[in-house]
């Protein structure tokens, strides 16, 4: 039976109904559980919202969970913990950003049991016994039901408080902020990213150390060694936590406290930037803002941060309510897929500034008007401006650092501000140990991250803060009436100083992983006979291999981080399989060209990289061994 709850917004009505994964209507459409709702979403100061019932979602642990032949093992004060049977389940290896399945996988029998138990199997007793954790996610399908298996099995292994975003809502740069603020020992983040919601979509699970940064490779494999072993959960017997009001709720001597998911990463930000500055650049009247949150978690945020706060329209912000199947869309900020903010601001008098978010809230895409900012050159642009413009780098950045494939832009603007600099494998969790050592300020990957050590992950939000710091910054003694610096203005003149650094990403989505796989082995063997001054049609070679990184700090290595080609021009080629999908294997190829021409500046990126992008699909033979003749997304 469907379970029905009502849910009053002032005057207005607004049925839900739950159903199961995957339980169909009587037409055969699958039903959604209903959408996040906004009232349930913003923060706690707002006034406009005010639920009066909780939700009666009944979809119980038992979902993914099978306790029917459990037996009690230990019982701490007021807590019944039940041993659940269970048997290792394969294919449970975390990515570079956590485990990612499709909902169906998570909702097998024990799936996502099995990982959580593994987790606490891998980390020392007192990195979690009587200690706090934070649990947050974006909103997507399944996250609810997760949320109280997550929160069972951390009071069966001895987890003193779970702290929880209020309807488990918490953007992955917010859980980050959360931990490092409230000291926990860690947190959980539930979100498969910039992937698909939904029931045939995806889902995913990652957890974060103490500091906020995702954990280390050492512990992941810890997490896989034991999902291969594993042989019971570890379950509390109680009941599943009404997550709907904030407040605390006691079990014995373990206790659940469901937060505003907003105010602790505000307060943050207020330290970070000068809000009034911004709010003084979004009240102009000749000044245009749009945000698009893509139906996903900074729809939380957007009306608290940029309409309460900094004093935009409350129509500045489009896809502003997150839902559990982002809309039937793919909360990913890139031209293809927030094709409705690149229409926008590309469209006849189209607004200043227009920004978009992810689907937890980590990644961002920059746009002005008729104007788009790669996220290669956007890092670069943030760190050449961040001294004057940022109240927090006001002493100047302490190092810079990008992932390897993003492009040689900020490379540049270390050297010229003589600053300490490392490029370091894809994965946000390699910026971690340099922020923790004192050695990194502020970072990128060329995916839509950004970021800086404020928190330990990419933070989609703070990059549109940087960006709308600098616009108004440079416009802040622009009377009105005068024109305005803008976007575009402040990128030209980037490249004017530094050279510009053309670069492009072809993304070629599920392929066949056997095919995909060969083509990687072929491209290492054409780098293991390779030599410098090869030629490579008008490229002469200068080296080619196959990226390994060894962390500074830890001294760790990585490798197979990425086949290169690197020429004696400062072009590049880059191979990678991506590890972020749940599904076949994503093949992508990163393209580069440095140009010191002023005048060749306003080129089209495709057609500068024209020589490149041909030769990069000649050598790696890509449509013979996928059988793809074009990308599913180019940026």
């Amino acid at each position: 039976m469907a379970s029905c709850s009502c849910l009053r917004l002032e005057n207005v009505i607004f049925s839900s109904t739950f159903r199961k994964p995957g339980q169909t209507s009587a037409n055969g459409s699958v039903l959604l559980s209903s959408p996040i709702s906004s009232f349930s979403l913003l923060s706690s100061s707002s006034a406009l919202f005010s639920p009066i019932l909780k939700t009666s979602h009944s979809l119980s642990s038992s979902l993914s969970v099978k306790a029917s032949s459990s037996t009690a093992i230990a019982e701490p004060e007021g807590i019944k913990i039940n041993s659940v049977p269970t048997k290792p389940i394969e294919g449970q290896k975390t990515g570079t950003s956590g485990l990612r399945k499709k909902v169906k996988v998570f909702t097998e029998e024990n799936y996502l049991a099995n990982w959580i138990q593994a987790l606490f199997n891998s980390l020392p007793p007192e990195d979690y016994k009587n200690g706090v954790l934070v649990l947050g996610g974006d909103g997507r399908y399944f996250n609810r039901e997760a949320s109280q298996t997550i929160i069972k099995i951390a009071a069966g292994n001895g987890v003193g408080k779970i702290l929880v975003g209020k309807e488990g809502i918490m953007s992955t740069p917010a859980v980050s902020a959360v931990i490092r603020k409230r000291k926990a020992n860690g947190g959980f983040i539930m979100s498969a990213s910039h992937n698909p919601g939904g029931p045939e979509y995806d889902w995913g699970i990652k957890f974060n150390y103490n500091s906020g940064q995702p954990a280390p490779e050492s512990i992941t494999d810890k997490i896989y060694g034991n999902t291969l072993s594993i042989s019971e959960i570890k379950m509390a017997d109680i009941p599943d936590a009404d997550l709907s009001s904030l407040g605390v709720t006691e079990y014995g001597n373990f206790s659940v406290e469901v937060v505003d998911p907003v105010s602790d990463y505000l307060e943050l930000m207020e330290n970070v930037f000068d809000l009034e500055l911004i709010k003084s650049l979004l009240s102009r009247s000749d000044f245009r803002f749009v945000f698009d949150a893509m139906h996903a978690v900074t729809g939380a945020y957007a009306k608290p941060i940029f309409v309460d706060k900094l004093g935009a329209s409350p129509d500045s912000i489009s896809n502003g309510v997150p839902l559990e199947d982002f809309g039937h869309g793919h909360p990913d900020p890139n031209l293809t897929y927030a094709k409705d903010l690149v229409n926008i601001m590309y469209g006849e008098n189209g607004p200043d500034f227009g920004a978009a978010s992810d689907g937890d809230g980590d990644r961002n895409m920059i746009l002005g008007r008729g104007f788009f900012v790669t996220p290669s050159d956007s890092v670069a642009i943030i760190a050449a401006n961040a001294q004057e413009a940022i109240p927090y780098f006001m002493s100047g950045p302490k190092g810079l650092a990008r992932s390897m494939p993003t492009s040689g832009a900020l490379d540049r603007v270390a050297e010229k501000l003589n600053l300490p600099f490392f490029e370091v494998p894809t994965g946000w969790k390699f910026f971690g140990n340099l922020m923790d050592a004192g050695k990194l300020s502020i970072c990128g990957e060329e995916s839509f991250g950004t970021g800086s050590d404020h928190i330990r992950e990419k933070d989609g939000i703070w990059a549109v803060l940087a960006w709308l710091s600098i616009i108004a910054y440079r416009n802040k003694d622009k009377k009105p009436g005068e024109k305005l610096v803008s976007v575009a203005d402040v990128a030209k003149e980037h490249w004017e100083t530094f050279g510009r650094n053309f670069f492009s990403r072809y993304d070629y989505e599920e392929c066949e992983s056997e095919g995909a796989n060969k083509m990687i082995q072929n491209l290492r063997d054409i780098v293991s006979k390779s030599k410098p001054g090869d030629n490579y049609g008008n490229y002469t070679l200068q080296f080619a291999d196959d990226f390994t990184y060894t962390d500074p700090v830890d001294g760790s290595v990585v490798s197979k981080q990425g086949v290169r080609f690197v020429f004696t021009d400062g072009s590049r080629i880059i191979f990678r399989l991506s590890g972020t999908g749940s599904a076949g294997a994503t093949v992508r190829i990163y393209i580069e060209q440095y140009e010191p021409d002023v005048s060749k500046h306003e080129m089209d990126a495709q057609v500068a990289l024209k020589p490149l992008i041909d030769l990069a699909l000649s050598v790696s033979k890509l449509k013979d061994f996928t059988g793809r003749d074009k990308p599913t997304v180019i940026t």
